[in-house]
């Protein structure tokens, strides 16, 4: 029972670990923390179903062409919302990354209302059974997916020059500016590479669960959650944190009541910031005077 419980939490918590990656990646690279990210998520699980359903495409095909729509539309909420906000106070750019979400979520309310709309299934493959323990199809295809991008994403990120420059810009963008680097068009790509990333999680939420425009907001709590476990700006800590928080809702739906897993995100997001601000991997700030 416990078993089979926290394989199911931890195919969730891939789902929550995997938008939280993308959200602490933004913020790395732009120190903005993105509110709308849950509903870029949205918007890459629709754009498949439209492309399945609507127009015919195969999954394998509709997926990329996902991955492409969003990374062209970060790159634009970068040039034409974030930029112009960016000399302005800081909470401007929390604002302006609502607003896009908001919008992102009334364009799929005006087409779709709030219906839930079922995905035809795609992950055709048979589960496995190992005593009482059942790993169904989809659990194999997100947890190996997930582990697949996560493995790439730190690799590009501790072993290559694209992560010394994230890291770079990170430490201090008007030091990355002086040895050449053009951070406006840094900038535009990582709100881009981040959106992409979204869409990923949208791409593997799509033939697994039920879609509804109102889903980004969930996935936003959740993955905000996991990010705050973890320890904000911390790469490990949103994905134990996600991962996590996937078998803590498991847990406590199942043994205290299914009450709880609609509001443990709630619960960790409170529990952290009161007994430990920083989250389990994240850095006390140190302010010299």
């Amino acid at each position: 029972m416990i078993a089979q419980l926290v394989l199911s939490g931890l195919s969730q918590g891939a789902i929550y670990a995997l938008v939280a990656l993308a959200m602490t990646v933004l913020y790395r690279a732009t120190t903005v923390v993105n509110f709308g990210h849950g509903d870029m998520v949205m918007a890459g699980a629709f754009a498949v179903y439209v492309m399945v359903l609507y127009l015919g495409l195969p999954y394998m095909a509709a997926a990329p062409i996902a991955l492409a729509l969003m990374f062209a539309f970060g790159m634009a909420v970068d040039r034409g919302l974030i930029k112009p906000a960016r000399h302005g106070p800081h909470i401007a750019l929390a604002m302006m990354s609502i607003a896009v979400g908001y919008f992102l979520r009334g364009v799929a309310r005006s087409l779709w209302g709030r219906e839930v709309l079922p995905m035809p299934r795609v992950f055709d493959i048979p589960p496995i059974f190992l005593g009482d323990l059942v790993i169904t199809g989809d659990a194999i295809v997100i947890l190996g997916a997930v582990a697949v991008l996560v493995a790439a994403f730190f690799l590009v990120f501790y072993r290559t020059n694209v992560g010394k420059l994230i890291q770079a810009v990170y430490q201090t963008e008007r030091g990355a500016a002086l040895i050449g680097v053009n951070v406006a068009r840094f900038h535009a790509v990582m709100w881009g590479v981040a959106a992409a990333m979204g869409a990923i999680g949208g791409i593997l939420i799509a033939p697994v669960t039920l879609l509804y425009p109102d889903m980004g907001a969930n996935l936003l709590i959740h993955s905000f959650a996991a990010m705050t476990l973890g320890g904000f700006g911390s790469l490990g800590g949103a994905i134990v944190g996600g991962l996590l928080l996937g078998i803590s809702e498991q847990l406590l739906g199942a043994y205290v009541s299914t009450a709880l897993i609609d509001v443990t995100a709630y619960i960790v997001i409170i529990a952290v910031l009161v007994i430990r601000p920083v989250g389990l991997f994240g850095r006390q700030a140190v302010v010299k005077v």
